[in-house]
């Protein structure tokens, strides 16, 4: 079986190394030579047939790089609106190029071709899309600790500590909140099971962005 990327050399990269080529008996020896062209999507045989020397064998060519491109709208809720989307897309390529380069071509394309209404209607600048900020959701950690439901020890100890919202415990190293004022061992073993409940963990290593946040918005909150 003579497969691809026995083709390969210093002037050529195979990029689909699997692909078969040909099955020849042992003992045999097979010949041939390739016209390799360049073109742009899908080229089917019957297009090149007579532009080939006598002799070769028309072969469909697909030239592009872009083996799928598709993509997806979800709803998303940012800060309580439902009125969001999202567009996902799916790229998947044969190696020549990463499929972000694939993309970022296609919008180099489309931006062009997009250009030439310009020449009517006169736009002396087209305004630059500027991209949004990443919404950062604080809503979980924003929750007052007398929504908690803790005992009335616990969250008197809290209370008194200057601690009012779940995102302050997150903040917090366990030893630190050990070393909360009249905190018994009890009311520390239930914060700790509060905090685990909620699906995180005191001291909890968060993303440098959602921390700086946080911080600056429970600030905000208790100035």
């Amino acid at each position: 079986e003579i497969i691809s990327s026995e083709l390969e050399n210093d002037d050529v990269r195979i990029v689909s190394p699997d692909s078969h080529l040909a099955t020849i008996g042992e003992g045999f020896n097979l010949k041939f030579s390739i016209i390799i062209k360049q073109g742009l999507g899908y080229v089917p045989s019957e297009d090149i047939r007579d532009t080939i020397p006598e002799g070769y064998i028309a072969l469909d060519a697909y030239f592009t790089p872009v083996k799928k491109a598709v993509y997806e709208i979800e709803n998303v809720l940012v800060e309580d609106n439902p009125n969001f989307e999202k567009i996902i897309f799916d790229i998947s390529t044969d190696g020549q190029i990463k499929p972000v380069e694939a993309f970022k071509n296609a919008i180099s394309v489309m931006k062009a071709q997009m250009n030439v209404f310009n020449k009517f209607l006169n736009i002396e600048d087209i305004p630059t899309i500027v991209e949004k900020e990443e919404v950062i959701d604080l809503k979980p950690f924003l929750v007052g600790i007398d929504e908690l439901n803790f005992s009335a020890r616990s969250f008197n100890n809290l209370d008194k500590a200057g601690i009012k919202y779940f995102g302050e415990l997150v903040l917090l190293s366990e030893s630190s909140i050990r070393s909360i004022k009249n905190l018994g061992a009890k009311s520390c073993t239930e914060i700790l099971g509060k905090i685990t409940d909620m699906g995180y963990s005191a001291g909890e290593d968060l993303e440098k962005d959602l921390k700086v946040a946080l911080v600056a918005k429970i600030e905000e909150l208790k100035s």
